[in-house]
């Protein structure tokens, strides 16, 4: 058998030279250039993988070893006194099972919301004519380009004293403080003014331009009316690009630390963990140990880095559940457009 593949590879060699020798030399040197060019693509994305992932590689160490192991020069990546005590103290520190529960319900429902509104407006603008169309566009435009912080003024006096064209002041002598609940949540992301909604009314919009209007057309035509057609045709054909918004809407609700500060008071969720983990540590270990503890920087950072890996690990979760679709969602809408 080895004799064979012995035979078979020096045949293969033989033609190869040969084919060479008629090209002048060409077959060779691309083939050359082939291997060298595959080589450099991969040293190019083994070192972008490498940036990204090392960073996570070190929390993961880190989260595992000891205050003694942080201060020990021989210790680098693999921890010589293994423990899992820093993330028991994370998650008591940030109430972990409460935060998971509130901010999976927020983040799950806001998404759904801010897609379902997002997808009608999305249609409208790609489908429709109507008065002032490129004008409100453009407003969906400044809503990505402009950063939240700017209008957060704002935004906490409208919340502060909520009011419907006076009528609340004028029934009840007062306006109404939204401030620590979550409707100005949903009350945005209802009015496409939530987190990020403008990048999904401009997927949304230039996905659905690309779709042939034939098809509504043959809709049309068998009787289908403008809400059926967009329910029965368009829907089904837009499923990958409502993944792609769904999936960003959900990770980027679970980590926005700026809304959930500004409206959600004392509400406990992952994404403001670390900022308890920060004013709680000592406080925490002093009430256990019952004495004076002056906590080190090395060890909090520590703890910081374990919380860390508590808030994206359900994120890794779900895209491992869901990388197939979100995947080839992506590659599904970036042909279409």
């Amino acid at each position: 058998m080895t004799k064979a593949k012995a035979k078979a590879r020096k045949t293969k060699y033989s033609e190869f030279m040969e084919r060479n020798r008629k090209s002048n030399g060409y077959l060779l040197k691309r083939t050359v250039m082939k291997y060298v060019v595959g080589f450099c693509r991969f040293l190019l994305m083994f070192g972008l993988c490498f940036l990204i992932l090392q960073p996570i590689f070190n929390k993961i160490s880190i989260s595992f070893m000891t205050e003694s192991d942080l201060y020990n020069p021989t210790v680098v990546s693999i921890p010589e006194h293994f423990t899992t005590n820093n993330y028991i103290l994370a998650v008591q520190l940030m109430e972990y099972g409460k935060a998971l529960t509130n901010s999976f319900v927020i983040s799950i429902t806001i998404a759904l919301l801010q897609i379902g509104v997002c997808t009608l407006v999305g249609y409208g603008f790609a489908r429709f004519d109507f008065p002032l169309k490129k004008f409100w566009f453009a407003c969906v435009m400044m809503v990505i380009l402009i950063p939240p912080q700017t209008i957060s003024g704002s935004l906490h006096l409208h919340f502060r004293f909520f009011d419907v064209l006076g009528i609340f002041k004028a029934i009840t002598g007062s306006t109404i403080n939204l401030r620590g609940s979550k409707l100005p949540y949903y009350l945005m992301s209802a009015g496409c003014m939530g987190l990020k909604n403008g990048l999904y009314i401009y997927m949304i919009r230039q996905f659905f331009r690309n779709i042939p209007k034939e098809l509504e057309e043959a809709a049309y035509v068998d009787g289908c009316g403008t809400l059926k057609t967009f329910i029965r045709i368009m829907l089904p054909d837009a499923k990958p690009i409502l993944t792609s918004c769904f999936l960003f809407a959900f990770v980027w609700q679970w980590t926005d630390g700026f809304y959930s500060k500004m409206f959600l008071g004392q509400t406990v969720l992952v994404s403001t963990g670390l900022a308890r983990i920060v004013d709680s540590l000592g406080a925490f270990i002093q009430r256990i140990t019952g004495a004076t503890v002056t906590i080190s920087t090395a060890y909090a950072n520590c703890i910081l880095a374990t919380g860390t890996l508590l808030i994206i690990l359900p994120l890794i979760i779900l895209y491992l559940f869901a990388q197939k679709g979100f995947v080839e969602s992506l590659s599904s809408s970036g042909i279409k457009m």
